[in-house]
């Protein structure tokens, strides 16, 4: 509704910046099916395929072009899209060009010396479902928004039930809750790839409609598995917090967290994905003070920098 609206209105073309492959194909899937001209540009695609984009761009075929922002690095990329007459550029997950967001993305940060350098002078809009204070703060200095343009819709959404539940038998709740909601769709959210991968066998062997992501799966079988639980092939899916960003699955009824998040921001942005389509859904965490000691260990300063969690 943000940008996709105003680029069918806008005479050239919008440029989205958007940090995830898998993201950009949703999308731009999502668009074509609608009747909208829309193409994306990424490491996934062969250089005479990447030249053909642009060319389509340039012939005003497409409305709307996806790009990640390490593309903006180059600076033959950055000359092919100088060459556009580009109308806007939207930087989605807008979090991820903040140094204090949940995901943040070094590449943000060239962007709008990048965009103040296109000859089209483009209108730039940032977004995010989440953030803070200090994160949209920080957006609207980098790309140099006026505080007068910020849009808060804000976080309520009162068809999500959320508990806790403190000290409960994990598997055993976990295998419960899923026998009483067999036919609902959700996700279970997870630490470790390791505990994601025991909880997957865990569901399997009792005959759950399951299936699961992490970042050490190929690329071909993290987009399987996400493709089987879009499409209602698999009920649910156990990932770790590489999984979610910019899904837009409507009828998520639960989103379980089986260990604690790694901040609060980030446990909105999951548990958000529950209930799109405005139908009660609940955001379940379960709780284990043992589960605390991961996180310490993940953000334990090592050197001059920190142990972060690998996705």
């Amino acid at each position: 509704m943000c940008y996709q609206i105003p680029a069918l209105l806008m005479p050239g073309i919008t440029v989205v910046v958007s940090p995830l492959i898998a993201l950009m194909k949703d999308q731009v899937d999502a668009l074509n099916q609608e009747g909208i001209a829309a193409t994306y540009i990424n490491s996934s695609l062969s250089c005479p395929e990447i030249d053909h984009r642009f060319a389509m761009a340039a012939r005003g075929d497409v409305k709307l072009l996806y790009i990640a922002p390490e593309r903006l690095d180059s600076d033959h990329f950055f000359n092919e899209l100088a060459g556009l007459n580009v109308s806007m550029v939207a930087v989605d997950e807008a979090h991820c060009i903040s140094q204090w967001g949940h995901d943040f993305r070094p590449s943000y940060l060239t962007l709008t010396e990048t965009i103040a350098q296109l000859p089209s002078h483009p209108v730039v809009i940032a977004l995010t479902a989440t953030a803070t204070r200090k994160v949209a703060a920080d957006i609207r200095e980098r790309l140099n928004i006026p505080t007068a343009n910020e849009v808060n819709t804000g976080f309520a959404r009162d068809n999500l039930s959320f508990r806790v539940i403190k000290d409960q038998n994990k598997d055993t709740y976990l295998l419960e809750y899923l026998k009483l909601n067999n036919d609902q769709s959700g996700i279970i959210y997870a630490s470790t790839r390791k505990e994601v991968e025991r909880l997957y066998h865990l569901l399997d062997a009792h005959d759950i409609s399951v299936t699961y992501y992490h970042a050490g799966l190929s690329e071909t079988e993290r987009a399987t598995n996400q493709e089987d639980w879009l499409f209602d092939r698999k009920q649910v899916m156990v990932a770790t917090n590489a999984f979610g960003m910019g899904i837009d699955k409507s009828n998520v009824r639960f989103v379980i967290h089986a260990q604690v998040p790694g901040d609060l921001e980030s446990y909105y942005q999951e548990a958000g994905r529950a209930g799109r389509d405005g139908l009660p859904s609940e955001a379940i965490l379960l709780f284990k003070a043992s589960d605390l000691q991961i996180r310490r260990f993940f953000y334990r300063p090592v050197g001059h920098g920190r142990r972060v969690q690998a996705k």
